[in-house]
């Protein structure tokens, strides 16, 4: 089942898209890429509900999408990042105070511009127990590493322009060094963007489903789910 939803968060509501599953289960914030929040994004909390899961995907551009590459840079780049802290911390706490919810802590995945932000929200929110990266880049997202509580799944595309093997290598070496409980994956002939299968182009279905069985066993282990 699943809804378009308001949820308060500090100074405000947001708006979101929560998908439930058909019994308990733990809780995911699905974070957009800088698209917005389009029916892409919108399947893949269908598709957590249907592994158990409640997933609430909100809406960071409050009610803008496109599908123009330059319109989708320009509102990432116009992100205000405060003003998204709180609607991640919003999420968080509105997903912790549903009824199905099981367990205290609650999952972020995130893809391309959020993917960045899920690293961000639970290097700032120790209410985040797994945080998973696809893929994630925003240049004015800077998350306190040191802060960082949960693990980190990430997965990224050996030939991603954007999020280069050095990036990620460099990632790996920070939180290494902080001692970050993390696990990386690298597929080799993957791009930027492999998961969205909107995406001819980039889309890879190999790739994809590796990502997601990961994706699915990481979130289960970490939020203890069955």
């Amino acid at each position: 089942m699943s809804d378009y939803v308001s949820f308060p968060r500090p100074g405000g509501t947001t708006a979101g898209y929560l998908a439930r599953p058909a019994r308990a289960g733990p809780a995911v914030v699905v974070i957009q890429e800088w698209w917005g929040l389009v029916p892409h994004i919108e399947r893949v909390a269908d598709r957590l509900a249907a592994e158990g899961f409640v997933a609430l995907a909100p809406d960071l551009y409050h009610g803008q999408t496109t599908s123009s590459p330059d319109e989708a840079g320009r509102l990432m780049m116009s992100l205000q990042v405060d003003a998204t802290a709180r609607d991640l911390d919003g999420a968080i706490a509105y997903l912790k105070d549903q009824p199905e919810v099981k367990g205290s802590k609650v999952g972020t995945v995130g893809f391309c511009m959020g993917g960045a932000l899920s690293l961000f929200a639970a290097s700032r929110n120790r209410d985040v127990g797994a945080c998973v990266v696809f893929y994630g880049a925003h240049p004015n997202v800077k998350p306190d590493l040191a802060a960082l509580q949960a693990p980190v799944l990430g997965l990224y595309g050996g030939r991603d322009s954007s999020v280069t093997p050095q990036v990620v290598a460099d990632l790996d070496r920070r939180l290494a060094a902080l001692g970050k409980r993390h696990e990386f994956h690298t597929y080799p002939d993957a791009s930027h963007a492999f998961f969205n299968d909107t995406r001819p182009g980039v889309y890879d279905p190999v790739a994809s489903a590796d990502a997601w069985a990961k994706t699915l066993a990481f979130l289960r282990r970490e939020l203890k789910a069955s």
